[in-house]
């Protein structure tokens, strides 16, 4: 079975939309793109770099479709990205150019997608998909970069609708511009209790 890996820019509200670039997603009007290049540094630079080796990829179809335009020109960033399986969640494209590009349509094909053998299965932006995988408790790792902004609105990480479920940290460092970088592991379910008392 395949481990699906959430891979997330985030900011301390929670936004993840358009970290990349001014025109990345303007959708709802969002005004903020590009807003996580101040914060590089060689140890975030280094995060990166781990986080594009080969694997597979889950995406939605907005993401995808930004992807599309932009990756096949740009391998020489990330190498291995026009080789590696791209599965896209969408009802409504079939097919692309893109090589490597397959189209699924259910949580049934995800699941399916997640039990067969391969590479490890990275999903990058698609908040929607990602809501949709926190629903149905399919989501193994997440790996998070924490800016240290409030960008008041835009595409959330997460939503009222998540399973609940527990996480622990497995990695953590912080970069030279207060950028947190953790990575936290799939780990059960909630356990509750009384403040003060250990939890067994």
């Amino acid at each position: 079975m395949r481990k699906i890996i959430v891979l997330s820019m985030i900011s301390l509200d929670g936004v993840m939309q358009a970290p990349g670039g001014p025109k990345e997603d303007q959708s709802n009007d969002f005004k903020f793109g590009g807003w996580t290049a101040l914060f590089g540094d060689e140890v975030y630079g280094n995060a990166v770099k781990k986080e594009l080796q080969p694997a597979d990829y889950l995406l939605g179809r907005k993401t995808f479709e930004i992807w599309e335009d932009y990756w096949p020109k740009h391998a020489d960033i990330w190498p291995g990205i026009n080789d590696g399986n791209k599965y896209i969640l969408s009802k409504t494209r079939k097919k692309s150019d893109w090589k490597n590009s397959n189209f699924i349509e259910t949580v049934s094909d995800i699941k399916r997608l997640k039990a067969s053998e391969g590479l490890d299965i990275q999903v990058w932006g698609s908040s929607e998909l990602v809501h949709l995988l926190l629903k149905n408790d399919l989501v193994d790792e997440l790996k998070l970069k924490i800016h240290p902004i409030l960008l008041g609105k835009g595409k959330q990480l997460f939503d009222d609708n998540a399973h609940p479920s527990g996480f622990t940290l497995t990695e953590n460092t912080v970069t030279t511009t207060g950028v947190i970088l953790a990575s936290y592991k799939r780990a059960g379910d909630i356990k509750t209790g009384n403040a003060g008392e250990t939890i067994k």
